[in-house]
């Protein structure tokens, strides 16, 4: 008999957005930000962070009136809930540093059609209760931060031999100059998906056996 379908664990739930459906290197969603703001360590961690805040921060609102909203206007009204959060991000990075304000842009109010966003709101923070739509809503954020986070680091070592401002190498080094202009966020990205799509080959074969022995 084959067992019916368990709901997952919280562990599962926080760890779907890191790793099984990572949004930058999984599903490929935020792609927008993802190329535009990590041209540095410091702004990747900035944008990935802010969309954290406006993550939780709407699905935990969305999950408490899931009940109370009706389906006709469910898209319009998270989105409105969206932006509210997203103003409150775009003044509170305006007061703690206009320099990064500046740095991240337009990208910051962008955050409001960030499909990630809306897609948690509609998929999961709507059909479930608000301890379990925060613990997938934080896992989904950490991992879209690691993600931009990873596209960073790399392009600011590669393009300007540092790591949050930190000189790494001797001034022999010469700057990839591609990795800070927008090619290089495309070359970035596709050897992260490169490596995530290698891994992902390797544990699907690595479980064939395991799986073939269990049958037996």
């Amino acid at each position: 008999m084959i067992p019916g379908r368990q709901e997952p664990t919280r562990f599962e739930e926080f760890m779907e957005g890191i790793w099984k459906q990572n949004p930058v290197f999984v599903m490929v969603l935020g792609m927008c930000p993802a190329l535009a703001v990590t041209v540095s360590a410091v702004n990747a961690l900035a944008m990935g962070l802010a969309t954290t805040f406006v993550l939780l921060g709407s699905t935990l609102l969305v999950s408490l009136m899931r009940k109370w909203v009706p389906r006709e206007v469910r898209i319009a009204t998270y989105i409105v809930i969206i932006a509210t959060f997203v103003t409150v991000v775009d003044y509170l990075i305006a007061a703690i540093s206009l320099a990064l304000y500046e740095a991240l842009g337009a990208f910051i109010q962008l955050i409001v059609v960030n499909c990630i966003i809306l897609g948690r709101a509609e998929a999961h923070a709507s059909r479930n209760p608000p301890g379990r739509a925060l613990i997938n809503a934080t896992g989904m954020g950490i991992g879209f931060t690691i993600g931009l986070f990873a596209l960073g680091s790399v392009r600011e070592i590669l393009g300007a031999g540092k790591l949050f401002g930190v000189a790494l190498f001797g001034p022999e080094f010469q700057p990839w100059v591609i990795m800070v202009l927008p090619p290089g966020g495309f070359f970035v990205l596709g050897a992260w998906l490169l490596l995530f799509n290698w891994l992902k080959t390797r544990g699907a074969a690595s479980g064939k056996p395991a799986e073939a022995n269990v049958h037996a």
